[in-house]
This record gives C-alpha cells, sequence and structure tokens, in this order.
C-alpha cells in the first residue's frame, strides 16, 4: 500500500491555533489516535509537531479560512473532524474595553469558530459524516468578573453549538463541546489587557489577575483537554458536553447543583472580590 493511500484511510481532521497550549496538544493526540492532522497557525512555529501538517490560517478572515479548508481538502480528499480551538483572553473589567476590542475578541472566539465551521459543512455533508469539536470553557457557563468579555465570548460557542448540533445531525455530522477549566498554558500571558483601565476598579482587577495566575499555575496541563477532545471525537454516540480536567468537572457540578446564592457567594471568594 502506498503512502497516499494509507493516508486515505485515515480520517482527516483540522485543528485551528495549532501551534501551542491547548491546540498544539490536540494535534498531538489526534496524531497518536491515527488521524491525520494539519495544524492552523497565524506564525509558524519554530518546532513542528512530527507527522501533522501546518496550514496557515488567520479565522478572521473569510479568504484566509476558505484557502485553508480548501488546501485540506485538496491534500487529503475528505475532512472527518474540526476542531475548533483558536481563541484570545481578555483580562479587564467589561467596562473596561473599547466596542472596537470587544469585536476583535468575538471576532476570533465565535465569528471565527462560525466562519471554519461554515466553510466544512458542505464538505461533510457531501460525505454524510463529520464531526465539529467546538473548545468552549466552564467560564462559558459561570460567571467570570474581569473575564467578562472572554466568557461572553464562550457562552455564546455554548448556545451556538447546541443549536447547530441539532440543525446537522441529519446530514450525520455532531457537533460537541469540550469545557476546559484553568490549563496550565501561556493564556493569562498572551491574554489582551483592556484598552480603556479606570482607577475604579484597580484593586479588583489586580486581585483577579492574582487569582488567575495561581489557578493557572496549579492547573491540568493542556494534555488534559487533548485527551478529552480525543474521546469528543472518537465516540460514537458523542455527548453535547465534555469537561476536561478536575477543576471543569468540579465547576460545572457545582453550578447544577447548588442554590445560586451560595455559588455566588463562592465564586465572589475564589475571585477575591471586594465586599
Amino acid at each position: 500500500m502506498s503512502i497516499d493511500q494509507k493516508q486515505q484511510t485515515r480520517p482527516v481532521a483540522i485543528v485551528t491555533g495549532a501551534t501551542a497550549g491547548i491546540g498544539e496538544a490536540t494535534a498531538r493526540a489526534l496524531h497518536a489516535a491515527g488521524y491525520q492532522v494539519f495544524g492552523t497557525y497565524r506564525k509558524l512555529p519554530a518546532a513542528k509537531i512530527p507527522g501533522v501538517d501546518y496550514v496557515a490560517c488567520d479565522v478572521t478572515s473569510d479568504h484566509a479560512v476558505g484557502t485553508a479548508v480548501r488546501e485540506v481538502h485538496a491534500k487529503a480528499g475528505r475532512i472527518d473532524l474540526l476542531v475548533n480551538n483558536a481563541g484570545v483572553g481578555l483580562v479587564g473589567a467589561a467596562e473596561e474595553s473599547s466596542l472596537e476590542q470587544v469585536k476583535s475578541i468575538f471576532d476570533v472566539n465565535l465569528f471565527g469558530v462560525i466562519r471554519m465551521t461554515n466553510a466544512v459543512l458542505p464538505l461533510m455533508r457531501q460525505q454524510r459524516s463529520g464531526r465539529i469539536v467546538n473548545i468552549s470553557s466552564v467560564m462559558g457557563l459561570i460567571p467570570s468578573p474581569f473575564l467578562a468579555l472572554y466568557a461572553s465570548s464562550k457562552h455564546a460557542v455554548e448556545g451556538y453549538s447546541q443549536s447547530l448540533d441539532h440543525e446537522v445531525r441529519v446530514s450525520g455530522i455532531r457537533v460537541v463541546l469540550v469545557e476546559p477549566g484553568y490549563t496550565r498554558t501561556t493564556f493569562e500571558s498572551n491574554a489582551l489587557a483592556a484598552d480603556q483601565k479606570s482607577e475604579h476598579y484597580g484593586l479588583a482587577r489586580a486581585n483577579a489577575e492574582a487569582v488567575l495566575r495561581d489557578e493557572i499555575a496549579k492547573a491540568d496541563p493542556p494534555e488534559v483537554v487533548a485527551a478529552t477532545v480525543v474521546t469528543a471525537a472518537t465516540a460514537a454516540t458523542p455527548r453535547l458536553r465534555y469537561t476536561a480536567g478536575r477543576d471543569a468537572t468540579t465547576i460545572s457540578l457545582l453550578r447544577r447543583f447548588v442554590p445560586t446564592s451560595a455559588f455566588d457567594k463562592s465564586l465572589r471568594k475564589r475571585m477575591q472580590m471586594p465586599a
């Protein structure tokens, strides 16, 4: 059997934002699970993952997304899995960001997901099969003071994914959510800062930033999320959502079963919010 024939027997996956953190770990895990993996990038990584093909793609560009998906399909002949991982964080009070900055966050975290999804859906529908795994967050389930705009984008991804899944099942396609908690990545150091900071929020914002740094330092590694993505991608009958890691599972359960007032009090204490 030739190399091309062998590749054709392997399911084909696209992972956006595959050069670091959760995206890089997911590309590695899917390759190890037998997928032919295409990882997208905005800046080509210095060290490439052996066996992973890299494709340039800015998820905020319709043209770039269309070009990348066509390139993958031309090379592999099909697309079985899309992992929408590319995202950007923003730390600051909701009031501290200009509307332009808010739009820039949503352009990556929500509209980037929609662009990629819309590009692969016709191909998956033609195949009568496919799976889309959207990397959400437990912050898409709970209030997240000083991460309000990031959390809002993930709440939107949650609603979009749940609704889309119902629309595409008739074509043999499923959409699932993976919800990490804090993960040991460069999220905090790479997150945008609010562009209209106010002294009114100075102390509370500083407390939130300190909590975020501490939580990320002791969090699960990105490989935990990657393993959950593989589970979500390969399950014969997938669930709608998969929490990834200890913290995410605990928070999800608390949100479902703890009274709102008690959850609110616990959240404020954990985030060191002023009385």
